[in-house]
């Protein structure tokens, strides 16, 4: 057998899983499987086989890496980013540092209705090429596959400028993207929220599936922005076009939004810091992925999700970054990870699995990405000489990912 890559002599192979699993759960989460002094062969894209060095028959490839002292990693699965957007907010940091509230910063024009002031005044083909920089960034940070929403744009023309953008980074970069629909995630100042959701029913959410450009629909579920009942008001039409709910919720305030995601069959309920028993019991009667994103929580000081609450619950965790200019500048899953481990109080095993299967399923790729299975699509990436896996949360802000294979090319 003739390889397009082999990988050999790996200190670690992690997240190895002989058959595709779908979900990680409750005390599941803290095994990670591993096989030690290994090797991974890639034929035509797609891992073929796994396995120690002892049972390896053939080292005929065309490349080959050897990963003595390194170990493997499926590519993280990021599924909540805002990736496309136009311009930073670092004076809003700056205010935050001050002791600016979220509700000073929105009052004096900053906040969501910032970026949709900026990104409204950038052309396409400037807005694609800001974010193309951005994928290549997660892509060097271990990241394989991506979710990226809509929701700074705030008029039809813009939310569908946005998602043309993402389709086109699928087209155009090595990732995996999926798209999500959020036109509802702030009211503009020149409308009522009334004639907003109007709006969005009515014309924005027609567009969006009359060019396909959506496999998603989302809304901010918060108080100040969109009730449950607004909340399940939009995403149930959505779901008349084929979006799948997926939901902001339960991020400044208990506001109901994960409620309203088991109600309407939401894939995902995202964010996560302010919930409770209420919320994990009815987390517990669905099949709705609970994703946390401990970046904005670190980024905004505010409480971190429960997550042992959760696990302890018998629940699936993932976690995500969130990247987006006002509350998450960063699409490094790697310090995702750390956040998780440092402040959520998880395992670096139960990290892992939360930033691969587990978001993988929430992107709907658990058939293909987020494990070392054979068949699955060959994104991983190789870490530079660690001496263990928890060496990745531990050393947090170092750069540790060496080399990286998408769809079974070196880049």
């Amino acid at each position: 057998m003739s390889w397009d890559i082999l990988i050999k002599n790996i200190k670690g192979l992690v997240q190895v899983r002989e058959q595709k699993v779908t979900i990680v759960a409750g005390t599941a989460m803290a095994t990670l499987p591993i096989v030690a002094h290994a090797y991974l062969a890639i034929k035509d894209g797609i891992i073929a086989d796994f396995g120690s060095m002892d049972s390896l028959l053939s080292q005929n490839a065309t490349n080959t890496i050897d990963a003595s002292g390194c170990f493997v990693l499926p590519s993280y699965v990021d599924s909540h980013t805002h990736l496309v957007f136009a311009g930073s907010r670092e004076e809003e940091f700056v205010m935050k540092i001050k002791g600016a509230t979220y509700a000073d910063i929105a009052a004096k024009g900053g906040g969501i209705l910032n970026s949709a002031r900026k990104l409204q005044m950038t052309s396409e083909e400037e807005l694609f090429e800001g974010t193309l920089k951005r994928a290549w960034e997660i892509i060097r940070s271990g990241t394989g596959a991506v979710e990226i929403k809509s929701g700074y744009g705030l008029t039809t023309k813009d939310e569908l400028k946005m998602l043309r953008v993402a389709k086109r980074i699928a087209k155009e970069t090595p990732l995996t993207v999926k798209t999500t629909f959020l036109g509802a995630h702030a009211v503009p100042n020149d409308t009522t929220k009334e004639n907003y959701i109007s709006l969005i029913i009515n014309e924005m959410i027609p567009a969006v599936a009359s060019e396909k450009l959506a496999d998603y629909i989302d809304v901010f579920c918060e108080q100040g922005f969109f009730t449950p009942s607004e909340t399940e008001k939009i995403v149930e039409e959505g779901k008349r076009f084929g979006m799948r709910p997926r939901i902001h919720a339960n991020q400044l305030h208990r506001s109901g939004g994960v409620q309203v995601g088991v109600k309407t069959k939401a894939i995902s309920v995202d964010h996560l810091e302010s919930i409770g028993g209420e919320e994990i019991e009815a987390l517990k009667l669905s099949e709705v992925m609970p994703t946390a994103l401990p970046g904005a929580a670190f980024f905004l000081g505010l409480p971190f999700p429960p997550a042992r609450q959760i696990i302890n619950a018998g629940l699936p965790l993932a976690i995500a970054s969130d990247y987006n200019p006002g509350s998450a500048p960063s699409g490094n899953m790697s310090l995702v990870i750390a956040f998780a481990c440092i402040k959520m109080k998880m395992t670096p095993e139960e990290a892992i699995n939360a930033a691969t299967v587990n978001t993988a399923f929430a992107l709907e790729l658990q058939q293909s990405h987020g494990s070392i299975t054979r068949g699955k699509v060959a994104n991983v990436f190789v870490t530079k000489p660690i001496p263990s896996i928890a060496f990745l949360p531990y050393s947090f802000g170092s750069s540790l990912v060496d080399k990286i294979i998408l769809n079974g090319m070196m880049l």
